[in-house]
């Protein structure tokens, strides 16, 4: 499965939202697997848009054919538009599904792992950080995807702000240190998105 994260700061919110809402067009697509976004609560104004594809030849072919026609409604309301696509590795929890209705939060978090790293990172991933996730009250479902230049992304969706809030402060030093995590990262940046069901396809 292919992962498609755009992260942009919106100029003009009611036109954006407007042209969100065209995206619905993605339904007939082949290969199209689900796309849903929302606000940053940490930047304001800024917009996170996650959408899946079974496959990169799959996406590569909307991108050639319908991308732009759907991309016309927004045209002028954003701008610093960023844009990585990622290669889904695993589930984080089990049974990951790019499905948006019974969420309100994403936290996604996005590594630059030390290139001599990538091992040890992945596999504390697997064994430190999916399980402590996994056990966490609140917390759906979640995906780890990699891109090329050891990037990784660590994707969980969370029922409420309060219980990942809760994940949060009570776990995530003690698990950094089990996991060695500073010493296999070499940039470490993320966000917390609170979702715009009008957004979701």
């Amino acid at each position: 499965m292919l992962v498609k994260w755009i992260r942009c700061t919106v100029v003009d919110r009611r036109g954006f939202e407007r042209g969100q809402r065209k995206w619905a067009g993605l339904l007939g697509e082949p290969g199209f697997r689900g796309q849903g976004g929302g606000w940053s609560r940490q930047r304001p104004g800024v917009a996170h848009i996650f959408a899946f594809w079974e496959s990169r030849a799959f996406y590569d072919s909307f991108m050639a054919r319908s991308h732009d026609r759907l991309a016309t409604a927004q045209s002028g309301t954003f701008k610093d538009a960023q844009v990585k696509l990622f290669e889904y590795r695993f589930d984080v929890k089990t049974g990951f599904e790019p499905r948006f209705t019974d969420t309100d939060l994403i936290r996604v978090a996005l590594c630059r792992i030390h290139e001599e790293r990538v091992e040890h990172f992945t596999l504390m991933q697997e064994k430190v950080w999916n399980p402590a996730m996994a056990g966490s009250p609140g917390m759906i479902r979640g995906m780890f995807a990699e891109a090329p230049e050891q990037e990784f992304l660590v994707l969980s969706m969370w029922r409420s702000a309060a219980e990942h809030g809760k994940y949060r402060t009570e776990r995530v030093e003690r698990l950094a240190l089990r996991a060695q995590t500073e010493a296999d990262v070499a940039a470490l940046s993320g966000d917390i998105v609170d979702l715009e069901p009008s957004w979701t396809v």
